[in-house]
């Protein structure tokens, strides 16, 4: 049955969510960031910025700069800015705009500076009472704006709730997938973004598919011991949305992080290679924010702590990677 929905943000992900939220016959209210992008999608129905080839059914999409037209009656809420911006765009948002909707959250990294996931913050926030949902992969957006069959996992507490959303989405080429384990997805899709920057380090290097399969199965085991330490409930990471998304990450050419990891591993400086890169990559501010979260936990995370060192420790990949030779099983 078609709901009203109400995206925030403006980049790739967003962008694919609006997609296939609206071809399902949804009203879709956006919340970009600008005016000029906003009067760009109404003529060209097409973001300009992020998945410019995928085409926007402006029959059921209304992109807006004002938050309070793009919730004004939206029966949900799709949180999908980039984590670095989480903070700000809450704490611009009235929480009692938030009474009578439900909140889904669909962001790939830590909070800076609080050692949060997404959910957690926008929960505290907009004091919910509930806990938010998660939406997730694994999935590419640049896949589902070529309509590639594309599974999708609605995590939530409430089956009521997660079965409307999954209702939502309707289309050929999509699959929703439920899931019980709201907080379990969010960490799980933030450590992936940390192995595949150890994946393209390894690639750049000239490792092949032998060394990066014990690269990566190793850091399923670090990614596993991690969750449970933190967030210890009975969970399956076979399922699709833990380990199947962590190897979409790890191995995609359409990663960003995977991406960063192969411009470090050429010798190219953190910071410039940042720069270098058009969208964000969630991983390098994850693997700095989890640092002094698995400290105390005291793991054993080669993999983990090898990406953290090249990073932000300015240590160099070909010693690191030589010196994961030896630790991995």
């Amino acid at each position: 049955m078609p709901e009203k929905i109400a995206v925030i943000g403006s980049g790739s992900w967003a962008t694919a969510l609006v997609k296939i939220f609206a071809e399902s016959g949804n009203m879709v209210s956006w919340l970009v960031r600008t005016k000029k992008q906003a009067d760009y999608i109404v003529t060209n129905r097409r973001n300009p910025r992020y998945l410019s080839q995928a085409d926007l059914d402006l029959t059921f999409i209304h992109p807006t700069t004002q938050a309070k037209n793009a919730l004004n009656s939206a029966d949900w809420v799709i949180f999908a800015v980039p984590a670095a911006f989480v903070q700000t765009t809450v704490q611009s948002l009235n929480p009692q705009w938030f009474n009578h909707m439900q909140v889904i959250v669909s962001i790939k990294g830590f909070v800076p500076g609080t050692g949060k996931i997404p959910g957690t913050l926008i929960r505290e926030h907009l004091e919910l009472q509930n806990n938010c949902m998660v939406l997730s992969g694994p999935c590419h957006a640049e896949e589902i704006a070529l309509r590639k069959y594309t599974y999708v996992t609605i995590a939530g507490n409430q089956a009521d709730k997660v079965n409307q959303l999954q209702n939502c989405l309707q289309l050929p080429y999509i699959k929703t997938i439920s899931n019980t384990d709201p907080a379990g997805v969010e960490y799980v899709s933030i450590l992936k973004n940390i192995i595949a920057i150890a994946n393209g380090i390894a690639d750049s290097l000239q490792y092949g598919d032998n060394f990066r399969a014990v690269l990566t199965s190793n850091a399923m085991r670090e990614v596993q011991n991690i969750v449970n330490a933190i967030a210890p409930v009975q969970r399956d990471y076979f399922d699709s949305v833990y380990f199947g998304d962590l190897l979409t990450t790890a191995y995609s050419d359409f990663s960003r992080n995977r991406t960063l990891g192969k411009l470090v591993g050429r010798g190219i400086q953190v910071r410039k290679a940042l720069q270098m890169m058009e969208m964000v990559a969630e991983g390098y501010y994850a693997s700095k924010e989890l640092h002094p979260i698995i400290q105390p936990l005291r793991l054993h995370l080669p993999v983990i702590n090898s990406v953290y060192r090249m990073l932000h420790l300015h240590a160099n990949p070909y010693h690191e990677i030589k010196l994961l030779l030896q630790q991995l099983q």
